[in-house]
């Protein structure tokens, strides 16, 4: 209960109900170490809602605070503002991973823990926050912890790299164009599942990514295609 109560306070908000934070800083590993899988016992289902409720944030400030933004640019700062990478780093500056129970088959031997990890983490909190507050207190601190990535990417500037936006970027300059991503299989035990992604433009096959979550398979598909399609882009 220590270590809830220093996350709470690193978050600036108390829980009504404490055990919404504890479950969203639960990861499957842990909960299965403790013979525990229940889905009520660790972060996934209130990650997909924490997920939802973060594009809906972004998607509102970014329509709000900058109304010339076309559809499309919107779009690409949409997702460099809420990828892994951003929402891990977030969490990390105010040491929130650290709390973070995770089982010891997902604990890397040099201590780092995984971006995915960290930010899945980050959306569940989120949609934790939002059930025990509400919206507008959700919003608030969803805000201010991404402060600083929300004014870098509306500055112009890059957080990190973005394979899939820069290969919609390069495929686009040919026209309109169908890109797919999907998923090909998932291997692995439920707490370290392995993902593979197959990447399709207009139909056909140009890349495959394999990765610990979906999106970092997909970043994976997306760079491989950008490293090896040069016969699709023209090059």
């Amino acid at each position: 209960m220590e270590r809830i109560l220093e996350l709470q306070a690193k978050l600036k908000y108390i829980f009504n109900n404490p055990k919404l934070l504890k479950m969203a800083l639960t990861h499957k590993s842990y909960a299965y170490e403790q013979a525990n899988p229940n889905y009520d016992m660790y972060n996934e289902r209130i990650e997909f809602l924490g997920d939802a409720i973060l594009e809906h944030i972004i998607s509102d400030v970014l329509f709000s605070q900058v109304p010339e933004l076309a559809e499309g640019e919107m779009t690409k700062k949409r997702a460099a503002i809420v990828c892994e990478a951003s929402l891990s780093r977030a969490l990390k500056r105010i040491n929130g991973h650290e709390y973070i129970y995770l089982g010891k088959c997902e604990q890397n031997s040099n201590g780092k823990m995984k971006d995915a990890i960290v930010a899945d983490a980050f959306e569940a909190i989120l949609g934790a926050i939002y059930l025990d507050g509400g919206y507008e207190i959700a919003r608030d601190i969803c805000l201010e912890l991404l402060d600083k990535e929300i004014k870098t990417v509306l500055a112009g500037g890059n957080l990190n790299t973005d394979y899939k936006t820069q290969l919609q970027e390069i495929l686009q300059k040919n026209g309109t164009v169908r890109i797919e991503y999907k998923l090909q299989k998932q291997e692995g035990p439920e707490h370290d599942k392995v993902f593979t992604i197959d990447l399709f433009f207009n139909g056909k096959k140009i890349g495959e990514g394999k990765g610990r979550s979906k999106k970092q398979a997909e970043q994976e598909a997306a760079h491989y295609a950008i490293l090896n399609g040069g016969e699709f882009f023209g090059h």
